[in-house]
């Protein structure tokens, strides 16, 4: 039982200015445990300092808690912050906005890539993820305030193409999380969503002479575990904690413990929640549309995640196979604050081999948020006036997905009534969406024109296309008016088309019925 250790003495191990790595998506992943026990240690004693921190996807709860990295989130603690979200916890995105830590964000799909080249010894990540984005470093560079000043990512010229290498970064110690350890180490993840990064993580830790901790809910009898449920061997992992209790170890930003998100049993497809007709819904539904059978499919946060209960809903869940940058293959995949999770998933695979398909252009269709679209098509996601993000997944997804369809409403806030066959706009929004130039460039549109993709728009009012490197009205909903209620909110004047349509009727209805041409 020497490897079992309680989070106090785990944060003791933690030396100054070292960097610390960490799998997670949502608080899947994240070692609750263990970041208290940190954050504690440095409030009583000013130590760790100055530590850099990498982890992937989003780790918070929305709220000014201390749940997920915002419990590391103290001036002083923290010099640098890499990682591809930091919107959901909010004291540590106020730590980087404020100017009290530097902050990198990256695509998601790196992260997993650039543990991979540290533990083989190989030189970053060359990649053409992130060209003409807020992170290519004739732009940005993916520094996200003024503090930030490194440079992270260099372009490279190969065979006369343009190309992006992300540094390697050289974590010392990792902090992760799992199911279950026996006494020598190895360790299970039988109650996670997903398995995320993990073994990449410590991987590269041990390949560069650091320690691996790992906090768990059980601790089983040395190799009574069966060797192809250890997902990290104890080889790996130098420290055991086990853990507090289920509020430390949710399995989602809501979720403490759900065996339908762990895999262990599957729930019937109709006790899924579907939510009211909104405009929400309409345009959920009107994005399904551009499904076909067999497609492959990635589905954002925020309304695309809903399109997952559309299919569903409308009876052709298994005509399509959905997925989810955690791993995830089939099933309904969850949204909201479970977002990341999946009901009854086919297989679920580490994220890293899946942004390799993601990379590769693996899939048919991807379903995207757009908080904010400029005249050429670029969309941001990441910084939103003070409010930083972070881009997620969302640029390796979108950059290399043939059929793009970015999902949102034509304003933020405003009151609308979804009529049987029509919508009415009750009160204007006051944030608008539509922008003469985007606060940051989370997608391309002009290299998206250039390299050929098929981009589509879709709000409740009305559809775009983007056509040569601007916008195109092509579709038009029963009710709204093209001057007044898209074009007057507009900075830019996008093009309508000559064979301008009216959306179909039947996405305003309760009872629609709009998936069976498609899948039929």
């Amino acid at each position: 039982m020497g490897k079992v250790i309680i989070a106090k003495q785990a944060a003791e191990l933690i030396p100054d200015n070292c960097i610390i790595a960490a799998a997670t998506q949502g608080l899947s992943g994240w070692p609750q445990d263990i970041g208290l026990a940190i954050g504690e240690r440095f409030v009583q004693t000013g130590h760790p300092k100055n530590i850099t921190l990498i982890h992937s996807s989003a780790c918070g709860d929305h709220t000014n808690s201390l749940n997920g990295t915002s419990a590391l989130a103290y001036e002083g603690l923290v010099r640098r912050l890499i990682c591809a979200h930091t919107g959901t916890a909010l004291r540590m995105s106020r730590l980087v906005s404020e100017n009290k830590a530097e902050c990198y964000l990256f695509p998601q799909g790196i992260f997993p890539q650039m543990y991979r080249s540290i533990a083989g010894g190989k030189p970053g990540v060359i990649t053409k993820v992130g060209l003409h984005t807020f992170v290519d470093p004739r732009i940005e560079g993916g520094k996200s305030n003024d503090i930030t000043t490194e440079d992270l990512v260099e372009l490279m010229e190969i065979d006369g193409e343009e190309w992006l290498r992300y540094k390697n970064f050289a974590p010392d110690v990792a902090i992760l999380r799992g199911t279950c350890c026996d006494e020598n180490g190895n360790m299970t993840m039988d109650e996670e969503i997903a398995f995320l990064e993990q073994l990449a993580i410590a991987s590269a830790v041990k390949n560069r002479g650091g320690i691996v901790i790992c906090q768990v809910k059980y601790l089983a009898s040395a190799g009574s575990l069966h060797p192809k449920s250890v997902k990290i061997p104890g080889e790996l992992i130098d420290y055991i904690v086990l853990n507090n209790g289920t509020e430390t170890h949710m399995q989602t930003q809501q979720t403490t413990f759900s065996p339908v998100f762990a895999g262990n049993i599957k729930m019937p497809i109709e006790k899924i929640a579907t939510r009211p007709l909104d405009e929400r819904k309409v345009i959920a539904r009107r994005a399904a549309t551009e499904l076909r059978p067999k497609f492959l499919v990635n589905l954002g946060i925020g309304i695309p995640s809903e399109i997952a209960t559309i299919v569903a809903e409308e009876g052709f869940a298994g005509e399509v196979t959905l997925t989810t940058e955690a791993g995830s293959f089939g099933g309904t995949p969850a949204f909201g604050l479970d977002f990341g999770a999946c009901y009854n998933p086919s297989a679920i695979i580490e994220n890293g081999a899946m942004f390799d398909l993601y990379d590769g252009g693996a899939l048919d269709i991807a379903f995207l948020g757009m908080a904010q679209v400029d005249k050429y098509g670029d969309v941001n996601v990441s910084k939103l006036g003070s409010r930083l993000n972070g881009p997620g997944g969302f640029i390796n997804i979108s950059q290399n997905t043939r059929n793009v369809v970015f999902c949102g409403t034509f304003t933020d806030g405003a009151s609308i009534h979804v009529d049987e066959g029509s919508i009415k706009i009750l009160e204007e929004g006051r944030a608008r969406k539509f922008a003469d130039k985007v606060t940051q460039i989370t997608f391309s549109g002009r290299y998206a024109s250039q390299t050929g993709q098929n981009v589509h728009f879709i709000t409740e009012r009305c559809v775009f296309k983007l056509e040569n490197q601007r916008l195109v009205i092509v579709e038009i909903a029963k009710g709204i008016d093209l001057k007044t209620q898209i074009l007057d909110l507009m900075p830019f004047a996008p093009k309508v088309s000559p064979e301008l349509k009216v959306m179909d009727t039947a996405l305003y209805m309760k009872d629609w019925a709009g998936l069976d041409t498609v899948f039929r």
